[in-house]
């Protein structure tokens, strides 16, 4: 009987256990990070503040917050454009390699590489050996016209959510400003990224440089003969004056692409790129290059803000969490004269009451 009596009182105290646990299970508590850089006046960066010595507000709210003192390492997923506009900048592009192990990547981090036109290719899966990441470069070749930087990214995205939770996860894109082709649409890629806590850096591949030192078509013979042009006076109607006559000796056709370019620039100064729709909304940094010591320059300030970032972690309080939506975070430092950049925000879904 009292054998009995004991099992009974067992089962009873694991069930009671199993539907404690079942409750726990269904509680879930968002973690959010928000990477902060500061710098001082002189745009120093400053590395030697403390979890007092920051403040953060969601969606106005005061939030208690955790800095991680120790080195967070990085899984980083690197995101080049290779449409055929880019064919004489990528030779620049592919030496990120050399640069990147020693800054990025470090002992434990890793990385990946993906690469588009009309294609999204992952050329290197996530690796810490330097040799795999700089050969993979070394297979770069121009693509298509098209331009799907919005697929690349949610691409990455995707892949970085798998990855160790514990590590800054970072996109750094390489590609111009400008997109075409993509089937997901921006706000489908920033959703993604926002949800599990990607930093996005862009190196911007100048459009306007691509179109300048792109190789021209090779010029078709016009189906009008020579012979059927109108001339102006007694100018003989040859090949020759034919070309003298035409817009800049003959090479308008060359150009259009790039007036073009004028009219598609000027327009996209009322609407936010793709580049820095992802890097402004995340916290990340915009960067661009000419030339080879521009693009080294690039990675290097890229570097130097990301080992110089404190990650802020806090988990929404309760008064947050039943704010559905877009959260906006701010962050102060306690120190005069400094400017404090991190992620505007992030998505919450509603916690019910």
């Amino acid at each position: 009987m009292n054998k009995l009596r004991l099992l009974l009182t067992t089962l009873l105290a694991l069930s009671l256990l199993a539907q404690e646990g079942s409750d726990v299970i269904r509680v879930t508590t968002r973690t959010v990070i928000a990477p902060t850089s500061v710098k001082d006046r002189d745009g120093n960066f400053l590395n030697n503040l403390d979890v007092k010595d920051f403040v953060l507000r969601d969606n106005g709210k005061l939030q208690d917050i955790r800095i991680d003192q120790t080195y967070v390492p990085v899984s980083l997923v690197l995101v080049i454009q290779r449409s055929a506009s880019t064919e004489q900048v990528l030779p620049t592009v592919q030496k990120v390699g050399s640069l990147l192990e020693p800054l990025l990547i470090g002992e434990r981090g890793e990385a990946a590489i993906v690469t588009f036109d009309h294609r999204i290719e992952t050329i290197q899966d996530f690796t810490n050996d330097t040799a795999k990441f700089q050969k993979a470069l070394t297979t770069l070749r121009p693509g298509s016209q098209t331009r799907a930087m919005s697929d690349a990214v949610l691409q990455a995205a995707r892949m970085l959510k798998k990855r160790n939770p514990d590590h800054r996860r970072v996109i750094v894109l390489i590609s111009e400003t400008q997109e075409s082709g993509s089937t997901a649409r921006v706000k489908d890629a920033l959703l993604e990224i926002e949800l599990n806590n990607i930093l996005v850096y862009s190196i911007n591949m100048s459009r306007w440089v691509n179109k300048l030192m792109a190789k021209p078509d090779y010029p078709r013979p016009s189906p009008i003969p020579t012979s059927a042009r109108p001339m102006p006076g007694p100018v003989p109607n040859t090949p020759t004056t034919q070309a003298q006559n035409s817009a800049l000796g003959g090479t308008l056709g060359n150009v259009l692409p790039l007036v073009k370019e004028i009219f598609t620039a000027a327009k996209a100064v009322f609407v936010s790129n793709p580049q820095e729709v992802y890097t402004r909304y995340t916290g990340g940094s915009e960067y661009s290059f000419l030339n080879l010591r521009g693009f080294e320059q690039a990675v290097l300030k890229l570097g130097e803000e990301l080992q110089n970032q404190y990650m802020i972690s806090y988990s929404p309080n309760k008064q947050v969490q039943m704010d559905g939506g877009w959260h906006t975070i701010e962050v102060e430092a306690r120190r005069p004269d400094v400017t404090v950049k991190t992620r505007t925000g992030y998505w919450l879904a509603a916690t019910p009451n």
